[in-house]
């Protein structure tokens, strides 16, 4: 598997309503410290690539900019919001409430439940 083919890979496990960072992404393709490389890919998505490319965003927990007038970041805010994540007044996602956690097992109607250590109740 091509270092693009994995980062696609991981994208689309991003479940709805959750949001992951570039530096994740890099890190569970088995890129670690390649952000910069999952922005390009991203950049460079073939055309039908059928990703959730709206759900990536920087490590501030911010769309990450363009360029331009700003249009794509627009878009961007707008799906997430439209799967139910929240922005604050600054712009920023709560990385806390929103961010996706791949050992996270899904548990009943969609809740997220985390594995339990050991001698946990």
């Amino acid at each position: 598997m091509s270092d693009r083919e994995a980062i696609y890979a991981v994208i689309r496990r991003i479940p709805h309503g959750k949001v992951a960072t570039y530096g994740q992404i890099a890190a569970l393709a088995g890129l670690p410290r390649r952000a910069r490389l999952v922005g390009k890919a991203l950049r460079e998505t073939p055309d039908g690539l059928d990703i959730p490319w709206q759900r990536v965003i920087n490590a501030g927990g911010r769309v990450s900019p363009r360029g331009g007038l700003g249009v794509e970041e627009g878009f961007q805010r707008h799906l997430l919001e439209e799967e139910g994540v929240v922005f604050s007044a600054s712009g920023r996602i709560d990385l806390e409430r929103f961010g996706w956690d791949p050992e996270a097992r899904p548990r009943g109607r969609g809740k997220v439940a985390r594995a339990k250590g050991p001698g946990s109740e």
